[in-house]
């Protein structure tokens, strides 16, 4: 069971987000809008999961990113959005978010993909370790 915190500025949005997450067998440790101040509030609580509704994917909303990703690098970041487009997508990447869920929820598709962000990120990093390994103990 990871942790997980929800930044929306839509209370209903927050709440259904957070069933969704719940009845898949995560914990939601906290919710709260976009508002930086939540930021810190959310940096204690150390969650593994973050999913974000920065509404629009402008100056604020990146930096809002950005933000998030210094404070906790470890976490897995979600951009939770009605409309991804490719601008959106592209720059959310470029600012270190793992995945993206659509509105409005459906239960299964936001499981799957943050259960496939999950099996994603685990395969790199053991390549990686692999990769690593084998720099190390180079076998002529």
């Amino acid at each position: 069971m990871l942790k997980a915190f929800i930044l929306d500025n839509q209370a209903v949005a927050r709440n259904l987000l957070g069933s969704v997450l719940t009845m898949g067998g995560h914990e939601v440790v906290g919710d709260s809008n976009t508002n930086l101040s939540n930021l810190a509030r959310m940096v204690r609580l150390q969650p593994q999961i973050v999913c974000i509704d920065i509404g629009e994917a402008d100056k604020d909303g990146l930096e809002t990113l950005e933000r998030l990703r210094q404070e906790l690098p470890k976490a897995l970041v979600f951009l939770v959005s009605a409309k991804l487009d490719a601008d959106t997508i592209q720059a959310a990447q470029q600012r270190g978010v793992h995945g993206f869920i659509v509105k409005p929820f459906n239960g299964t598709a936001v499981l799957t993909s943050i259960r496939n962000t999950i099996i994603r990120i685990a395969t790199q990093q053991k390549a990686a370790k692999v990769a690593d390994a084998a720099e190390d103990n180079p076998s002529h």
